[in-house]
């Protein structure tokens, strides 16, 4: 407390006896209970001229901190598959029940497959096992604390960045529990199939197997290739303890369009204990036409190689570049051209294009816009002209309805520059993206989608596009969102089909160990989106004539139904309006493959070598009751006694308010007994 405030604390005592005497003994007629009046009249008097003075207390309090223990559990399908399950079990109880482990640390259980989750409960059930995000995820969380790591998992990663790498960012010791056997077996699989998702009708598509032998032994098998009950290719392949790995390069043919499904497999030895890795199942689609995408530009820009990526990340596509004059000859060649920035010399391109042809666009407006030319030959919007730029944040517009827009967190995307001035449109539109300043919306469209006259039209009020394509490689270590995003966009305009009420999103086919997630929109009468409608959708399974049905849920502006729980099969399915009469119907296929069943060993080394690399140490199962001993006896790990000093202002004091009301209480209550009153 400081020096000025004790002596107005003085001299507010000062002050309150004067008072009280002067009330009491000076001017009151003498009584008994006088010396009693005055020290009540006191007490509130200087009660209240401290609350007014207010002076400040510290309050020191002291408390011991525990060092945290984490334990992150693989739940993951190969930890059943290695038969490991009970020893996870039992080594969590081991150790989350020991006194001494409860008494020296905060014990916090988590449990990781693609995601980490805090553990209620163990399944063993997760079809992927990303170890690089559990390790990313716990070292934001334990940043600032000492929490050394217990990893019980076989190591096997399926999904994810290198964990080895990871690792080093968490600054914790890590300790390893390696679950599943460590003798090597000699062991055939295939390591790898690549091939396209797409191929072409009449045409032929490559495929790469990379097959993997593990043994001593000279062997001699055959690899194979089935289409059904067809074998479609057939190699014999020699291992050996040197020559271990064996590429092989195929091509097969597609003569009928549809998915079509094979299977690899590389015959097994008779002493191999996983027959599971030596076949995987692969489907392609073959189809019979392509969308071409003209970018027509008179100038080089960051954006035309961003959109470029991201339209042919879909292989039913392909763009090429061309200048405004090189359209105009090859106009029939394309199903869709993207204008960027145009300027005067996109004239004659415009009018043939886009008012005699009536051919779809995507036009991308930016500080380069020739705008008095647009203005001339546009009669959809026009543009006030500033000869000013502004940078415009993305907003989205929640109730954009014409097609399905996935979340792409574009709060977080950087703005675009773009003429400054108001846009009037002369046409119905619908924003998918508004323009913000800040944190002000202006609800004027940064992105809008249009049809008039039959043609489908984007305009993007915006330049640097290809800064949103990296954000969102920040954001989620992939391009895929943005580029569906684009894709999206490419999609719609490259079609002219109708509008429909009920729109179904869905792949054609889908890998055993991936997520199955179909979305629909429905829309009323108006063709606004409508999320008052109960979707279902009916799935029948082809080869066991099995027919199940599942409830759609509601996810922003579109329903949502996540089927990752089939089986592997072909099914047909609709989906249907409850309280409309309608539906749409479709068919996929989901491909037999557990990536969780490839594993025959547990991964050691990489498992020893981040224990190691982080001041840890490993355990097997049959060793780890160790475990409890080393963190019992590591001095690195002891409880922190820490102090908090708060400042505490009188007026918080609330009883200090309630000692002023029982004075005055007790003062009136003496004086009325008495008849003072």
């Amino acid at each position: 407390m400081q020096t000025e405030t004790l002596l107005y604390i003085i001299i507010a005592g000062i002050v309150a006896l004067l008072i009280a005497l002067f009330q009491y003994i000076y001017k009151s007629k003498r009584s008994r209970l006088n010396g009693v009046f005055t020290f009540l009249r006191f007490i509130t008097i200087f009660s209240v001229l401290l609350l007014l003075i207010n002076p400040k207390f510290e309050q020191l309090s002291v408390y011991v901190q525990k060092p945290s223990l984490v334990i992150a559990v693989d739940n993951s399908s190969s930890i059943k598959h290695l038969n490991q399950d009970q020893n996870v079990k039992t080594i969590l109880n081991s150790i989350s029940d020991n006194k001494e482990i409860s008494d020296k640390f905060d014990v916090d259980i988590y449990s990781f497959g693609k995601q980490l989750n805090l553990s209620d409960s163990l399944t063993f059930s997760e079809n992927q096992t990303n170890i690089d995000k559990a390790f990313n995820e716990l070292s934001q969380i334990y940043r600032n604390s000492t929490a050394p790591l217990i990893l019980v998992t076989d190591g096997n990663q399926t999904f994810g960045n290198d964990y080895g790498f990871t690792s080093s960012n968490l600054n914790q010791p890590i300790y390893p529990i390696i679950l599943g056997d460590t003798i090597t077996y000699t062991d055939l699989k295939i390591q790898q199939l690549n091939v396209n998702k797409y191929a072409y009708l009449k045409n032929r598509f490559p495929v790469e197997v990379i097959t993997v032998y593990n043994g001593d032994q000279n062997i001699n098998t055959k690899f194979q290739i089935t289409s059904g009950n067809s074998v479609v290719y057939s190699k014999q392949v020699n291992f050996s303890k040197i020559n271990s790995s064996n590429i092989i390069n195929l091509i097969l043919p597609a003569n009928h369009s549809g998915v079509h499904s094979y299977k690899a497999t590389i015959i097994p030895i008779e002493s191999e204990k996983n027959k599971i890795n030596n076949s995987k199942n692969f489907a392609v689609e073959v189809i019979d036409q392509k969308t071409n995408v003209a970018i027509v530009s008179s100038f080089i820009h960051p954006d035309l190689g961003a959109l470029k990526k991201s339209i042919e990340s879909n292989e039913q596509r392909s763009v090429s570049f061309l200048r405004p004059n090189e359209f105009v000859n090859r106009i029939d060649d394309f199903q869709l051209v993207i204008l960027y920035q145009p300027n005067r010399s996109f004239r004659k391109l415009i009018e043939k294009t886009l008012n005699s042809e009536n051919k779809n666009a995507f036009i991308i407006h930016g500080s380069q816009t020739d705008w008095r030319f647009m203005n001339s030959v546009n009669k959809n919007y026009k543009q006030e002209i500033t000869n000013q730029t502004e940078n415009y944040l993305p907003e989205l517009n929640s109730n954009y309805s014409t097609f399905i827009i996935e979340e792409l967190d574009f709060e977080s995307f950087p703005p675009l520059n773009s003429n400054f001035g108001k846009t009037t449109f002369n046409i119905p539109i619908e924003p998918l993206l508004y323009k913000r300043v800040g944190n002000i919306s202006t609800q004027e469209p940064l992105l809008a989608t249009f049809e008039n006259s039959g043609r489908r039209e984007a305009v993007l009020f915006g330049e640097n596009l290809w800064q949103w394509r990296a954000q969102s490689y920040i954001n989620t270590k992939s391009f895929n969102q943005f580029d569906n995003f684009i894709g999206k966009i490419v999609q719609y305009l490259a079609s002219n089909n109708r509008k429909k009420r009920l729109n179904v999103e869905h792949e054609s086919f889908y890998n055993g160990s991936s997520s199955v997630i179909i979305n629909a929109q429905y829309f009323n009468k108006n063709y606004e989106f409508d999320n008052r409608e109960s979707l279902t959708i009916t799935l029948t399974n082809k080869d066991s004539n099995v027919v199940s049905e599942f409830p759609f849920v509601l996810k922003n502006n579109s329903y949502q139904v996540d089927l990752s729980s089939l089986s592997a099969s072909e099914y047909e399915f609709m989906v249907k309006a409850n309280n409309e009469n309608i539906s749409h119907s479709g068919n996929f296929k989901i491909l037999e493959y557990n990536v969780e069943q490839q594993f025959l060993n547990a991964n050691v080394t990489k498992l020893q070598q981040i224990a190691t690399n982080n001041s840890g140490k490993s355990y097997f199962i049959a060793n780890y009751y160790q475990l409890n001993n080393d963190l019992l006896n590591d001095e690195r790990y002891t409880s922190i006694q820490k102090s908090n000093k708060n400042i505490i202002p009188l007026v918080d004091w609330k009883y200090l308010l309630l000692f002023i009301v029982l004075s005055l209480a007790i003062e009136w209550f003496l004086r009325k007994y008495n008849g003072l009153i």
